[in-house]
């Protein structure tokens, strides 16, 4: 009886509830009406910094695998000559934490239903912190692998579980914006592992690596530190029926108490729906297994996005640069480093760009700007490579090299701009409430398995085809990640989370990413319709 209450308020948006608080009652005075106005305004400045606060220490999960990725790629220099591992060792090493991080991400979207999302991203960080410690003082490889192999479970969890968590405290208009910051984390990450990597490349070859490795635990430190100031997730409360205190965090971000009790009833709504239709009675699983027409379009769109953002060679630029670089002609190591500290640069500057331009410009457009940018840099890689080993005489030595160092940035900055944001975006947004821990969890199993895949691939099908055949083979891919935006990829720009699960329900119309009011009434009323047992 009270949700059907709360349904009216389901239906309004939110541009009617403001034009109803602050057009002023004849009864009220200009006085009244203008405090009232400025207390609003006070409410909306400190929800919007209390949620970009616990967005941001969300995101603090991301900077561990940032970190991982970066100074790994300077670190194996320095472990293969201290613990004289194999190229086969080395490539095991960079790349079994995207593939074992799918562990964590799998038991990450269960236990993050079960314990919450707070407390799972805790339990990612305990996790990661061991492995951690385990590989600054492992005296072996197999040891190394074993913290290696914890770190990556961590990674998992964490990287998960932080997109799903700010996506469903943000509110529509900057939810876009607040899910790009683990990607800026992730940006962050990477550069403080590159500049450790030059910070400490001076010391000793038994020393350097551990220290350079040991460093991760600090971020980890802070995430505890986090727990303390950020709530739960309200719509994870209101899954538990805990409405209190879901409307206690409400509260807190939102601007208004019309915008708490509307935003309340779409969570109830969307928590609800399955209950009059029989697919409540399946198992998550078992409906991602064998999902509607609706599902699967969200998982072509979820899944896909992860899977491109890594089959193109982004961790591949990232965790082997000094071996491109070499390749391109740089000898020393300290100039292998210092070009990287370039690379991680470029990519966290260009973030910053796509974060002011994600819920202004669009999701669709990024992407077809970064997707087309990467697709060309990757193809100028590949051509600098080749004239570097094949044309020696055409051009110089140092023009090979700027050319080869301006298309690695390139290709991390137009990643940076569209693919490595949205992929976050998209896939903590699109699922509905329902299925959007596990959904988001095998999205990220897609996309793990691909960087591992590539990672653990990357130097030995090198040695096949040469660095530079690589990256047109990556060239390619990217073209056809062109084509996967355009036909399954819709905009989801300015939307509620709620309007996002009724858009994927509109058939043919669900490309255009247009949400009606009538939709929303519709699908209300279907809900309420009794289920036939016959």
């Amino acid at each position: 009886m009270e949700s059907a209450k709360m349904r009216p308020a389901a239906m309004a948006t939110k541009s009617e509830y403001r034009r109803m608080e602050l057009e002023p009652e004849e009864e009220l005075d200009v006085e009244e009406w203008a405090r009232r106005a400025e207390a609003q305004r006070r409410r909306r400045r400190s929800g919007g910094r209390y949620v970009f606060t616990c967005a941001l220490f969300a995101s603090l999960n991301a900077v561990l695998l940032g970190y991982d990725v970066g100074v790994m790629s300077g670190a194996i220099i320095y472990i293969q000559k201290d613990l004289h591992i194999t190229e086969f060792q080395e490539e095991i090493l960079v790349g079994c934490l995207s593939v074992v991080s799918l562990l964590g991400s799998l038991s990450g979207g269960r236990t993050s239903d079960a314990i919450g999302r707070k407390w799972t991203m805790a339990l990612g960080a305990i996790v990661f912190q061991t492995g951690a410690a385990i590989m600054t003082f492992a005296p072996s490889f197999t040891v190394l692998m074993i913290g290696r192999l914890l770190a990556g479970v961590g990674i998992g969890f964490g990287a998960m579980i932080s997109a799903v968590y700010i996506a469903e405290i943000s509110p529509a208009a900057a939810r876009g914006t607040l899910t790009s910051l683990p990607e800026i984390c992730i940006n962050l990450g990477i550069l403080l592992g590159y500049v450790s990597n030059y910070a400490f490349s001076g010391l000793s070859e038994h020393i350097n690596w551990r220290i350079m490795l040991g460093v991760g635990i600090l971020p980890s430190i802070f995430i505890g530190f986090a727990l303390f100031v950020i709530p739960e997730s309200p719509r994870w409360l209101m899954m538990e029926k805990r409405v209190p205190e879901a409307r206690a965090v409400l509260l807190q971000i939102s601007e208004s108490e019309d915008e708490v009790e509307e935003r309340l009833a779409e969570i109830e709504e969307a928590a609800s729906l399955l209950k009059s239709t029989k697919s409540e009675d399946k198992a998550v699983w078992m409906e991602l297994l064998n999902p509607s027409p609706a599902v699967r379009r969200m998982l072509y769109a979820g899944c896909g996005i992860q899977m491109f953002q890594q089959i193109t060679g982004i961790d591949a630029t990232v965790y082997y640069s000094p071996t491109i670089f070499r390749d391109a002609g740089i000898k020393s190591d300290q100039e292998l480093l210092a070009a990287t500290v370039a690379v991680g640069f470029t990519k966290t500057v260009f973030i910053l760009v796509a974060i002011f331009l994600i819920d202004k410009v669009g999701r669709k457009p990024l992407l077809y700007v970064s997707t087309i940018g990467m697709t060309i840099c990757l193809f100028v890689l590949g051509i600098a490579l080749t004239l570097q080993k094949h044309a020696m005489g055409l051009i110089s030595p140092r023009i090979g090299i700027d050319l080869a160092v301006f298309a690695v940035c390139g290709n991390v900055a137009f990643f940076s701009i569209g693919m490595g944001p949205i992929c976050w975006v998209l896939s903590s947004e699109i699922f509905p409430l329902r299925l959007r821990a596990q959904a988001s969890a095998l999205g990220q199993v897609g996309g793990r398995v691909s960087s591992g895949l590539v990672s653990m691939s990357f130097l030995s099908m090198a040695r096949i085809i040469s660095v530079a055949g690589m990256f047109f083979v990556f060239a390619a891919i990217s073209t056809v990640s062109v084509a996967f935006v355009y036909f399954c990829v819709p905009e989801t720009k300015g939307k509620t989370l709620e309007q996002i699960e009724i858009m994927f329900e509109g058939g043919k119309e669900w490309r255009r990413g247009e949400v009606e009011l009538e939709d929303t009434q519709h699908l209300i009323q279907s809900s309420k319709k009794p289920v036939s047992v016959g």
